[in-house]
């Protein structure tokens, strides 16, 4: 059964996402980012209008041009009629909680395009590449009506691979200037990818990265090989043949990947809550035993021992 929220101005707020208003849009994700009452309720009724846009991930370290290239596919897109939402994961200010770069300002230039809606999120200390609201914003958007919604995570390299259970299709991005694309492979990014993007490609060795890609997955004897496309997205050259390999592999998505991400999702949002909880009702007992070890009566080994037999009912 559906539940709806209760409260009017969160009704009027769902009311507006899916008339595709922007404001309705942006203070909905401003409610769910900071995980306010309610804002659960407003998911639970707008779920059942998501499931229409592509879902694209970008990811890739520090540097590779991630920004750049999802400000290029935003172009690319409008140009071909479609709606384009952006979600971009930026690092925290460690003292603030904020994002330290807003990826936004790279993307300025589309702010007057209403085709267009641009949200930055802070990672609050989420590992993964992501925030824990970031799938919730990008089923906003969708809501709302957006084509497709890009997610371009932190760039924390080969831990990268949370986004791999939100959403469709993982574009992972390189550049010459990351060195030894051997070194790329080693890391689980490589395994996570649905297409691989060089970008940077008027940079010298951005051939041989693409090459050793290409061998790679053949010495791999993948059947459908990903595809490896070599961008330089400053200039615009490759977006092309980047958005036809994204809108391909949607379209040919495999049977039972829908279910995949939505198991992924389950477990991953009863860990979170799970961790909180845990947190909350340890915090004191942690404490008192903080005294303990000081004092020499017991060990943190010791410790954690008997907390985890207390809150886990003897679990092991």
């Amino acid at each position: 059964m559906q539940s709806t929220p209760q409260d009017s101005g969160l009704e009027a707020l769902v009311r507006g996402v899916l008339d595709g208003d922007r404001l309705s849009g942006a203070r909905l994700m401003r409610l769910v980012d900071d995980r306010r009452e309610g804002h659960e309720q407003a998911l639970d009724a707008l779920f059942q209008h998501t499931g229409r846009a592509h879902v694209i991930g970008l990811a890739g370290s520090p540097g590779c041009g991630k920004s750049t290239l999802a400000d290029g596919l935003i172009e690319l897109f409008r140009g071909r009629g479609r709606s384009v939402g952006v979600v971009a994961v930026d690092p925290s200010s460690s003292i603030t909680g904020g994002a330290l770069l807003g990826d936004r300002v790279r993307m300025q230039r589309h702010a007057a395009d209403d085709g267009v809606f641009i949200r930055s999120v802070a990672t609050r200390g989420a590992v993964g590449g992501l925030s824990s609201s970031t799938q919730d914003i990008a089923r906003i958007m969708d809501a709302m009506g957006r084509d497709v919604v890009i997610i371009e995570t932190v760039g924390v390299g080969q831990d990268e691979v949370e986004i791999a259970s939100v959403v469709h299709t993982v574009a992972v991005v390189l550049s010459p200037d990351t060195g030894d694309a051997i070194q790329i492979m080693k890391a689980g990014i490589i395994e996570i990818g649905d297409l691989f993007v060089v970008n940077k490609a008027d940079r010298q060795g951005a051939d041989r990265v693409a090459k050793e890609l290409a061998l790679f997955f053949q010495l791999q004897s993948i059947e459908h090989p990903p595809a490896v496309v070599e961008t330089v997205a400053t200039s615009g050259t490759g977006l092309e043949a980047l958005g036809d390999a994204l809108e391909a592999h949607h379209e040919h998505e495999k049977p039972g990947e829908q279910r995949d991400r939505l198991r992924a999702e389950i477990k991953r949002r009863i860990a979170e809550r799970a961790i909180q909880r845990l947190e909350h009702e340890l915090a004191e007992a942690v404490e008192t035993s903080l005294d303990s070890i000081e004092a020499g009566r017991t060990t943190p080994y010791a410790t954690v021992r008997k907390l985890y037999e207390t809150f886990a009912g003897g679990q092991s």
